[in-house]
């Protein structure tokens, strides 16, 4: 058999096995671009069935107290399955939990860019903090629903005696408004518009915290008995006032 006859068979045999190789290859190329495209309109899926549940189960917490509503009613509004919903929160307190961390997480880094657009205007440590206190009366205003579940959250994490490991992400969450209201003490030590020499870091923090959010949130609630000739707002005012005079220095 002439040589160059086996050469070319030799080269055809290859040539094909190479197309063969290459068409199987292209085939399993489609199939994972495929499986991936699947892939990532499923993830899609599940982000907007857990954000559907969460924004749901904030509303029906928000109206109701969160006793008050059965898991159920959280899946049908939010239109899924009972197994689905126990398959992103497996109890209920994971899924009050996921809602508090996702509520305030948005409030808060909302909120966070407000206040560097702020500081650009007034970079003062006594400003900044009144812009903290501010954010409270903007929570009666504008956002009571995150209160009314805040009121009854507190209730229901004490009532279920949650563990401090299942509170973490909350509380990670929380030490974010810790490390931002570091931001504005540092300053007050340096422009000196804080009383920094007379209340530590912590006192004014928590004393802010407490005293706002539990005035605010009571209101939104109901919890205080409030007659035509009261104003809810203009006694948040008033111990925004009593704050400012406590712990800023106003020239």
């Amino acid at each position: 058999m002439p040589f160059n006859y086996l050469r070319n068979s030799w080269l055809t045999f290859l040539l094909n096995g190479i197309e063969l190789i290459m068409i199987k290859v292209n085939i399993n190329f489609e199939r994972i671009g495929v499986f991936m495209r699947n892939l990532e309109k499923d993830a899609k899926e599940m982000s907007e069935r857990r954000e559907n549940i969460l924004r749901e189960g904030f509303r029906l917490f928000a109206e109701k107290t969160i006793d008050a509503v059965p898991m159920i009613d959280v899946a049908k509004a939010a239109g899924v399955g009972i197994a689905t919903l126990y398959r992103y929160y497996s109890v209920k307190s994971d899924l009050v939990l996921g809602i508090s961390t996702d509520v305030w997480f948005k409030y808060i880094s909302e909120n966070y860019k407000k206040m560097q657009e702020f500081r650009e205007q007034d970079p003062s440590a006594s400003r900044e903090y009144e812009f903290m206190l501010d954010s409270f009366l903007d929570l009666y205003k504008n956002h009571r629903d995150i209160l009314r579940y805040n009121q009854f959250f507190n209730v229901y994490v004490q009532n279920e005696k949650i563990s401090q490991e299942q509170m973490k992400p909350y509380f990670d969450m929380i030490n974010v408004l810790k490390e931002r209201f570091h931001e504005i003490y540092v300053k007050g030590l340096e422009d000196k518009t804080l009383r920094t020499e007379e209340f530590p870091e912590q006192t004014i923090f928590s004393s802010t915290m407490h005293i706002m959010l539990a005035a605010a949130a009571r209101y939104a609630v109901g919890l205080v008995y409030v007659t035509e000739a009261s104003d809810p707002e203009n006694e948040l005012l008033m111990l925004k006032e009593m704050l400012m005079n406590k712990f800023t220095v106003r020239s």
